[in-house]
C-alpha cells in the first residue's frame, strides 16, 4: 500500500510538472501560429491564450471521463475556478496589487456570470447528461463567436491589447506547429499520469474522486494560471492577469464540464450544489466587486488579496472536515 502511494504521488508530481510545461509550449505555439496567420492581437489573447491556459483542465477532464472517474473532472472544473480566483489572484494581489483599466474585461465580467448561472440551471437536477454536455459546448461556441466578434470590431485601443502584444511570441510557423504538437502530446501523457496517480491516492486514502479533484488536481492544474498571473503582475500587466482568469473560468465550466458529460453521463455528488458551486459564485462576486472599478480603474489591493486567500484556506478546511465526517 505504501509503495503504491509513493508511486502514485510521484505520478501526480511528475504529471503536474509536465502539465505546466506542455501547456506553456502549447499556448506558445498556438499564439505564435495565430499571429503568423494574421489573427488580430486582441482575438489571440481573448481566445487562444485563454483557451490554452485551460488546456490542462480540459485534458484531465477527458482522461478522467475515459477512465470512468467523471467526478474527478467535475471537481477539477469547479475547484480550478475557485482556486483561480481565491488562490491565484489572491496570492498575486498580495505580492503585487492589481489595477484594472481594460474596458474589454468589464464586458467579460457579466459574460462570466451568465456562464455560471447557465451551468447552474443545467446541473440543478444533480446530473450531467449528453444533452447538458451538448448545451455547454454550444455555449462555448457562442462565447468564442462573441469574443472574436468583439475583437474584430474593436475600434479604440484597449490597454489589455498592448499587454497581449508583448506576450505573444515571435516564432516561425514550422516551429509554432512543432510546439503545438509537442505540447499536446506532453499534455496528454501528463494528464494520464496525473489522473492515474490521483485516483489511486483517492482510493488508498478512502476519499472521493470529487474531493481529490477539488483539492490536489484543481490546485495543480491552476499552477499555469498562477505562474501567468504573477508574471503578468510583475511585468505591470494587471489586465492580462485578471483576463486570463476570467477566460479560463468560462472555458472550465463550458468545456471541462461539457466534454465529460458527452463521454460519460453521470450523477453529481450532493455537495457540488450545496457547498462547492456556492463558493465558486461567492468568490466570483468578490472578484467583480474588487476589480470592476465602478468609479474609475478597478483594483485588488493586498488586503483584498489576503481576504481571498483566507476564503480559500477556509474552503479547504471545510472540505477536510466534511471528508472526516463522511469517513466516520
Amino acid at each position: 500500500m505504501t509503495e503504491t502511494l509513493w508511486f502514485s504521488a510521484l505520478a501526480v508530481l511528475g504529471g503536474f510538472v509536465a502539465l505546466i510545461w506542455g501547456a506553456d509550449r502549447f499556448v506558445h505555439g498556438c499564439a505564435a501560429l495565430a499571429r503568423n496567420l494574421g489573427v488580430p492581437t486582441l482575438v489571440i489573447g481573448l481566445t487562444v491564450v485563454g483557451f490554452g491556459t485551460s488546456a490542462p483542465e480540459i485534458l484531465v477532464s477527458i482522461v478522467s471521463a475515459l477512465n470512468h472517474t467523471p467526478q474527478l473532472a467535475v471537481g477539477n472544473a469547479i475547484g480550478s475556478n475557485i482556486a483561480n480566483i481565491a488562490l491565484v489572484l489572491g496570492a498575486t494581489a498580495v505580492i503585487l496589487p492589481l489595477t484594472v483599466n481594460s474596458e474589454t474585461l468589464r464586458r467579460e465580467y457579466p459574460l462570466m456570470f451568465i456562464v455560471m448561472l447557465g451551468t447552474l440551471m443545467l446541473i440543478m437536477d444533480n446530473a450531467l447528461d449528453r444533452v447538458d454536455g451538448t448545451l455547454l459546448l454550444i455555449g462555448l461556441a457562442l462565447i468564442l463567436y462573441g469574443i472574436i466578434s468583439l475583437g474584430l470590431r474593436k475600434q479604440r485601443l484597449d490597454p489589455i491589447e498592448l499587454e497581449f502584444a508583448q506576450e505573444i511570441p515571435d516564432t516561425s510557423t514550422p516551429l509554432s506547429i512543432l510546439w503545438i504538437v509537442v505540447g499536446l502530446l506532453v499534455l496528454l501523457a501528463s494528464s494520464k499520469s496525473l489522473v492515474w496517480g490521483a485516483t489511486n491516492i483517492a482510493a488508498a486514502l478512502g476519499i472521493s474522486d470529487l474531493v481529490i479533484g477539488l483539492t490536489v488536481v484543481a490546485i495543480g492544474t491552476s499552477l499555469p494560471e498562477l505562474a501567468a498571473s504573477v508574471m503578468s503582475a510583475w511585468k505591470k500587466e494587471p489586465d492580462l492577469a485578471i483576463g486570463n482568469i476570467i477566460g479560463s473560468n468560462m472555458f472550465n465550466l463550458l468545456a471541462v464540464l461539457g466534454l465529460p458529460a458527452l463521454i460519460e453521463p453521470h450523477a453529481l455528488d450532493d455537495t457540488v450544489l450545496s457547498r462547492d458551486y456556492p463558493v465558486m459564485i461567492g468568490v466570483s462576486v468578490a472578484l467583480f466587486i474588487f476589480a470592476y472599478g465602478f468609479r474609475g480603474p478597478g483594483r485588488i489591493n493586498r488586503l483584498e488579496g489576503g481576504l481571498l486567500l483566507g476564503v480559500y484556506a477556509l474552503y479547504m478546511g471545510i472540505i477536510y472536515l466534511d471528508n472526516v465526517q463522511q469517513a466516520a
